[in-house]
C-alpha cells in the first residue's frame, strides 16, 4: 500500500474522532474555551484536536470522555488515535519502545527520532517521497516528539546511541536547525540513563555497514530488534537473529568514541558552526 494511503486512513481517523468530540461539546452546550478549562487545555488546542490537526493525548481523552458525559466513546477510540500517530509500518514497534526497558540504537542516515528536535523532524519529513501533506507531517512531528517521553518515563530505561559522525555533519534543516539539533544531542548526552556514542569518520571499515537497527528489551524480558528501510520494517523476535544484532552491536561500540569523546566531537563541531 502507498504510504499516501496509510496517512489517509490515519488523518481521517482523526478527522472522524474531532468531530465525535465537538458534537458531544456542543450537545453540553460548551464552548471550546470553557472545554479547555475544564480539560486544562487552551481554546486553540482543543480546535486543533476536533479539526482533526492535533492528536490528543490519553489523559486528554480518559478528561473529556468524563467531562463530556461521553459514556466511553471517546475512551473506546484511545487505542486507535494512539495508533494513529505513527505510520502502520512502525505502529507496533512504537509501542514495544514505549514500553521498553532497554533500547540500543544505531543510526547511518539522519538523527535518531528520539533525539530529533521539532524543527529537525519537520525538515526530515517534508523530503519524504511521495511528499507528505502538511497535516501529515504536523501529525507525525507530534508523533515523535511524544515518543521522546521515553527520557522521562518511571522507572527509567536504559538507553544508548550509536551513530555515524557523518549524519553529524549533515545541516538537515539549515545551519540553523542544525545548530539546534547538536545542542540537542549534547543536552540528552549529559542524562544519566543514556550513552551517545560517535562512529568516527576515521575507523573506516565496522560491524554495522549493513544498516541501522535498533535492539529492544520489554519488562517481561523479550529482546526484539527492529530494523527498517524505504517505508518498510521487520521485528525480529527469533533468538539467533536478535543475537546475530546484538553482537554487531557490541562491536560498534567498542570501535565508536567513548561517550565523553562523542559529546566533545558534538562540542567541537558547534564550536567550528
Amino acid at each position: 500500500m502507498a504510504e499516501t494511503e496509510r496517512d489517509d486512513g490515519a488523518v481521517g481517523f482523526l478527522r472522524c474522532f474531532g468531530l465525535q468530540l465537538r458534537l458531544l461539546r456542543e450537545r453540553e452546550g460548551l464552548t471550546r474555551a470553557v472545554l479547555g478549562s475544564r480539560l486544562g487545555y487552551g481554546e486553540d488546542q482543543i480546535a486543533s484536536v476536533e479539526l482533526g490537526r492535533r492528536i490528543p493525548k490519553p489523559e486528554m481523552i480518559d478528561r473529556a470522555d468524563e467531562v463530556l458525559g461521553a459514556g466511553g466513546l471517546l475512551v473506546a477510540m484511545k487505542r486507535e488515535v494512539a495508533r494513529a500517530r505513527y505510520p502502520s509500518f512502525f505502529q507496533h514497534a512504537a509501542k514495544l519502545e514505549a514500553e521498553a526497558v532497554e533500547l540500543h540504537v544505531y543510526d547511518t542516515l539522519a538523527v535518531n527520532g528520539l533525539l530529533q528536535t521539532e524543527e529537525y523532524a519537520r525538515a526530515v519529513f517534508r523530503q519524504w517521497r511521495p511528499l507528505l501533506d502538511e497535516e501529515v507531517v504536523d501529525h507525525r512531528v507530534a508523533a515523535r516528539m511524544a515518543r521522546q517521553d521515553i527520557f522521562t518515563r518511571r522507572p527509567v530505561p536504559n538507553l544508548s546511541f550509536v551513530v555515524e559522525e557523518t549524519v553529524l555533519h549533515k545541516r538537515i534543516g539549515g545551519g540553523g536547525v542544525w545548530r539546534g539539533q547538536l545542542e540537542q544531542v549534547l543536552l540528552i548526552g549529559q542524562m544519566r540513563n543514556v550513552e551517545i556514542q560517535v562512529m568516527p569518520l576515521h575507523r573506516g571499515e565496522h560491524a554495522g555497514l549493513a544498516g541501522p537497527f535498533t535492539l529492544m528489551e520489554t519488562k517481561d524480558g523479550r529482546r526484539i530488534a527492529y530494523t527498517e528501510v524505504q517505508s518498510g520494517s521487520r521485528l525480529h523476535t527469533e533468538r539467533n537473529r536478535v543475537r546475530e544484532l546484538e553482537a554487531t552491536y557490541g562491536a560498534l561500540r567498542g570501535r565508536a568514541l567513548a561517550p565523553q569523546e562523542s559529546m566533545a566531537l558534538v562540542e567541537k563541531l558547534l564550536g567550528e558552526a
